[in-house]
């Protein structure tokens, strides 16, 4: 499901970052997001794992291991604390109710769920399995069953994480044992850990149905403390009159009344001591109507009892003596269907399923029925008693199966799980639909935000970007006006006689190949580009953001124009085009104008003189006037006198060309590495 990759995702980008997620994703080929109760292929998870080992630079086992750490803390943050904090009051029920769990989550979420402590994976797919064993050093040991090799370093991460948090207690998990077991169907993993515990001294606070021993050691305390001497001395008196079976001699002072339990003030009784009936009073048909789902079978696995319901639904268990394995097989655990091994997994809860072959004609072609329940063995009888109830999550299995609410005995709360995961599953569609929406909206809204990016690249590339803003805002752009700027002029030389020997494409492959490169140089050199007519081409510096660098910055753009110009080829003769440049430096009024295709505009003679030292220049020459001159004079620029030219509608005027930067490479200054 997608709540281990989620998991996952979230691991990595709280403790490394949204750029090493990102990273991550895209070399693994996923997705960015995954729908909780969504079902994805195992080689997805496989994947994020192996490029995470890869791209953090850290063994397998150590990814496995935090992985196993952040997926507990991930799991109580997801609403699964309590569930888990009450599957055991110490490790070792912790661990041994571990089987358990991934049952009574599967009910919610239609398939075997592996929640906790492994990935999770089609329905087709088996839940992992555990068996504990203590041993009498206080030690454990794991036994973890899976199909999936090299998953086994989540484990020690998951239930390390656990025994500190709700234990209080270190544990150290290394690997005795790792074997291959080729006869349980499907497993094909079986690793043992040694699990050691070593106390927390370090103050942890519990609540109150905590069972660490730090908790228990101060609620003796507690309780002694408020049991006065007449209390004790009678609660001693009591135990003492049962005689020594009840209550051996040496047992310390709490021990001898850690079974004793208050009821009102000053009352005490002693611990539960269960009573039973010489003979059994019920008899034998009203057991099996009362337990409809229960089979009991000897060592050799034949059958000598059954439920009624059961019966109704293999019709050959009415026949005794017949063997179980040929009517049932096990689905979990993954176990051979032999007495001794299902005595080994006695703790775990045993999944059965009616075999397809041994069903009358007719009902061959329903879905198979699974039977849930656990295992308890006679030994007085020799026999396995199989306590079990169907195990149907919705009514629609239920009807698959024809059978009603009624097979089930009224005190089975299969009845009530069937109504309440129905409500459940509708609960759970809707959560789906609306994650479904969640990501559509989210996948919308990343769309919108990246074509809102565009508009403005676009918007920003036609008007100043705090003139851009206003408009969008609906506010009116007032005219500035700029005391000193420097304005450019470039055309290119015969453009009217190149125009009329050429087709007009050929005219726009030129054109724009030119101001290709030139509106690249406007960005290198920080100069805002005007407008472009035909193949005049106009910046300025120093608006609309006055810099007091505004000429230097277009001097240099002038001298790359002249550089790019080089690489443009005129489609008549074949050779690199050429262009005049005209320069000047003044004052201008900038604003916007018109509603329609609004433009930002420069107004004033500053604008008309740029344009005259354009018109009167020379080809691949850059045509400076005099106040141009006087800002470049002292910046490390080289420059020539023109002398006196007539300049239409100006007169007389003393003019200079722009030769090169004295300081600036050619590389520099085409902005090349």
């Amino acid at each position: 499901y997608g709540f281990i990759n989620t998991c996952l995702k979230s691991l990595v980008v709280e403790k490394y970052g949204e750029e090493t997620w990102e990273k991550l994703r895209l070399q693994a080929g996923v997705q960015d997001s995954f729908l909780t109760f969504e079902v994805y292929k195992d080689e997805i998870t496989m994947q994020l794992v192996d490029k995470a080992c890869k791209i953090l630079g850290v063994p397998a086992d150590m990814v496995l291991r935090e992985f196993g750490e952040y997926f507990f803390e991930f799991c109580k943050r997801s609403g699964y604390d309590h569930m888990l904090r009450t599957l055991g009051g110490n490790l070792y029920e912790f661990i041994e109710n571990l089987d358990a769990l991934h049952s009574y989550l599967s009910l919610s979420y239609q398939a075997n769920t592996e929640m906790l402590l492994s990935f999770v994976f089609p329905q087709e797919m088996n839940a992992p399995s555990f068996r504990v064993e203590k041993n009498e050093d206080g030690s454990m040991h794991l036994h973890y069953y899976s199909d999936r090799r090299g998953l086994c370093h989540i484990v020690p991460g998951i239930i390390g994480a656990a025994a500190l948090d709700f234990f209080n207690i270190e544990i150290s998990m290394e690997i005795v044992n790792q074997t291959e077991e080729e006869e349980r169907t499907g497993k094909k993993e079986h690793i043992v850990f040694l699990v050691t515990q070593n106390p927390v001294f370090s103050y942890k606070e519990r609540n109150e149905f905590s069972s660490s021993s730090q908790y228990l050691a101060d609620s003796e305390k507690k309780i002694e403390n408020q049991l006065n001497k007449e209390d004790l001395e009678r609660a001693k008196n009591t135990i003492g009159d049962k005689g020594s079976s009840v209550c051996p001699v040496k047992k310390s002072h709490w021990k001898t009344i850690r079974g004793i339990i208050t009821l009102g003030k000053g009352k005490l009784l002693r611990g539960f001591d269960p009573v039973y009936p010489k003979s059994l009073w019920i008899d034998t048909k009203t057991f099996c109507n009362g337990l409809p789902f229960h089979m009991v079978f000897d060592k050799e696995l034949r059958v000598k009892q059954a439920g009624v319901s059961i019966q109704k639904i293999v019709p050959g268990l009415q026949t005794m003596g017949i063997y179980l394995d040929h009517y049932f097989s096990i689905v979990h655990p993954e176990v051979p269907f032999t007495i001794s091994s299902i005595q080994k997994f006695i703790n775990s809860q045993f999944v059965f399923q009616t075999r397809r072959e041994m069903m009358p004609e007719s009902w061959k072609q329903r879905p198979m029925l699974e039977l849930r329940g656990q295992m308890i063995w006679m030994e007085s009888l020799q026999c396995m008693l199989y306590l079990c109830s169907p195990l149907l999550r919705t009514l629609h299995e239920l009807e698959e199966r024809q059978m009603h609410i009624a097979d089930i005995a009224p005190h089975d709360v299969t009845r009530d799980l069937i109504l309440l995961n129905q409500q459940r599953l509708a609960e759970m569609e809707l959560s789906n639909q609306l994650e479904r929406k969640k990501e559509e909206l989210r996948i919308l809204s990343k769309h919108l935000e990246e074509e809102k990016k565009k508009t403005e690249a676009l918007l920003y590339a036609m008007l100043p970007q705090h003139v851009a803003n206003q408009l969008k805002e609906g506010k009116r752009v007032e005219a500035g006006e700029f005391k000193e700027c420097t304005i450019l002029f470039s055309d290119v030389v015969t453009f009217t006689n190149i125009c009329a020997q050429c087709e007009p494409i050929q005219i726009v492959l030129m054109l724009n190949s030119m101001y290709l490169r030139f509106d690249r140089l406007t960005t290198v050199h920080d100069v805002y580009k005007v407008e472009t007519i035909g193949d005049a081409y106009m910046v300025v510096g120093g608006v609309p953001v006055p810099v007091p660098t505004h000429a230097e910055r277009v001097a240099n753009f002038a001298l790359g124009m002249i550089i790019a110009a080089k690489g443009v080829q005129n489609p008549v003769s074949g050779n690199p085009i050429q262009i005049r440049v005209g320069i000047h430096t003044g004052p201008v009024l900038a604003g916007v104008v018109g509603e329609k295709m609004p433009r930002y505009c420069l107004f004033g003679d500053t604008v008309n003189i740029a344009s005259r030292m354009e018109s009167h220049g020379v080809p691949s020459k850059i045509h400076l006037s005099s106040s141009a001159y006087h800002c470049l004079k002292y910046k490390n620029f080289e420059m020539t006198e023109r002398g006196e030219i007539e300049v239409k509608g100006k007169g007389k005027m003393h003019t200079y060309f722009l030769i090169r930067n004295k300081t600036a490479t050619e590389n520099e200054i085409m902005g090349r590495p």
